[in-house]
C-alpha cells in the first residue's frame, strides 16, 4: 500500500477496525476510507455497491462483523449468522465488481473444530465438530473464508482470510450481557474494586486455555499482511488451500490466571469465584502461527502490558458509568 493508496476499514469503530486505523493514522497513510453505519449499511448491497462504485478503493479491511461472547451468541443465534453472511458478501462481491486489489476478511479462531489439535494449524479447518455455543457465527466467518477462496479461484482475486485469536483492547465491549471474556473480567473486577466488593465471580472452573492478543498487536499483523511484497504475499494463494493464515501470540493462560492477572493489574484485593454450573466453552485455543512468523511477524505486546495499557485506556469510561 502506497501512503496514498485509498485504504477502506469497513467496522472502523469496532475492537479490530479501530486499532487498524489507529495503525494506519499512526504510519502516515492519507487517504484512509470510513463510514459511520448511519452513513453506510453494510447489510444493504446497494448501498455498498454504490460506495464502492463512487469511492474506489483499492484496499480492503473487512473488520465489520457481529461479534459478542457465550451469552450474546447463545441468545441471538439466528442474528449472527444472517447479519455475518449478509455484510461480507456485500463487502467481498463489490470489491470484486469494482476491482480492489487486496482485500482482507478478518475472522475468528472460533472457525476451528471444539477439539482440534492443539496448536491449530490451518490446515484443521472443517476437520471436525464446531464448538456448539458460537457455531452459527464460526459458519458466516468459515463461508467468507470460502467466499474469498472462491472469487479468488473463478476472479483472480487476491483476497486473504486473516484468523486472529481472542482480542483485547480500547474500543472492546464492556457490556456484561454480550462481552468476550477479557472485557467482562476487566468490567467486573472494575466494579469489585470500586464498591469494595469481596468478590468476583468468573464463568466457568477457570480451566480452559485462552491465548489473547492485544488489538494493536493485531493491526500491525493486518497492516504487514496488507504489505507483503508480491512475492511472498502470493505465497499465502494456491489451489487446494483456502487462503487463510492465523494471527496470533503462540502462548496461552488458563481462565484463573487470566482473571489473576486482571485482579492484579486492577489492584483488587478480594477473592474469585468461579461458577462451575456456566458453560466453559472450548477447553483450549492455540493458534498455529508458525506461517506468520515464517513471513517474520511476531506479536510485542504481553498479556500483563497490554491489559495494563486497555485499563488506562477504558478506566475514564468504565469509573463513571458504574458509579
Amino acid at each position: 500500500m502506497n501512503k496514498d493508496s485509498r485504504i477502506f476499514i469497513a467496522g472502523h469503530r469496532g475492537l479490530v477496525g479501530s486499532a487498524i486505523h489507529r495503525e494506519l493514522t499512526r504510519l502516515g497513510y492519507t487517504n484512509v476510507i470510513t463510514r459511520p453505519r448511519a452513513e453506510l449499511d453494510l447489510l444493504d448491497a446497494d448501498a455498498v455497491n454504490h460506495f464502492f462504485a463512487e469511492q474506489k478503493p483499492e484496499f480492503v479491511f473487512l473488520a465489520a462483523a457481529k461479534v459478542g461472547g457465550i451469552l450474546a451468541n447463545n441468545t441471538y443465534p439466528a442474528d449472527f449468522i444472517r447479519d455475518n453472511l449478509i455484510l461480507q458478501t456485500n463487502i467481498i462481491d463489490a470489491s470484486y465488481r469494482n476491482g480492489v486489489d487486496r482485500l482482507l476478511f478478518l475472522g475468528s479462531s472460533c472457525i476451528y473444530p471444539k477439539l482440534a489439535p492443539q496448536p491449530m494449524p490451518e490446515s484443521c479447518l472443517l476437520t471436525g465438530p464446531l464448538e456448539p455455543t458460537n457455531r452459527p457465527y464460526a459458519l458466516a466467518k468459515i463461508a467468507g473464508i470460502e467466499m474469498c477462496w472462491s472469487y479468488n479461484r473463478q476472479y483472480g482475486t487476491r483476497y486473504l482470510a486473516a484468523m486472529p485469536t481472542n482480542l483485547y483492547g480500547p474500543g472492546d465491549n464492556y457490556d456484561l450481557s454480550n462481552s468476550h471474556v477479557l472485557p467482562a473480567l476487566i468490567r467486573k473486577t472494575a466494579d469489585a474494586v470500586r464498591t469494595n466488593a469481596p468478590n468476583v465471580t468468573v464463568w466457568g472452573t477457570g480451566t480452559p486455555r485462552r491465548e489473547l492478543l492485544y488489538s494493536d498487536d493485531l493491526a500491525q499483523a493486518c497492516v504487514f499482511l496488507m504489505n507483503l511484497d508480491d512475492s511472498l504475499y502470493n505465497t499465502l494463494f494456491t489451489e487446494n488451500e483456502p487462503p487463510l493464515i492465523n494471527i496470533g501470540t503462540g502462548e496461552d493462560v488458563t481462565i484463573r490466571e487470566l482473571a489473576e492477572t486482571v485482579a492484579r493489574v486492577l489492584g483488587f484485593q478480594g477473592s474469585l469465584v468461579f461458577d462451575s454450573t456456566k458453560p466453559d466453552g472450548t477447553p483450549r485455543k492455540l493458534m498455529d502461527v508458525s506461517k506468520l512468523h515464517a513471513l517474520g511477524w511476531r506479536h510485542q505486546v504481553g498479556l500483563e502490558e497490554g491489559i495494563g495499557r486497555t485499563w488506562e485506556q477504558v478506566k475514564p469510561q468504565l469509573e463513571p458509568a458504574t458509579a
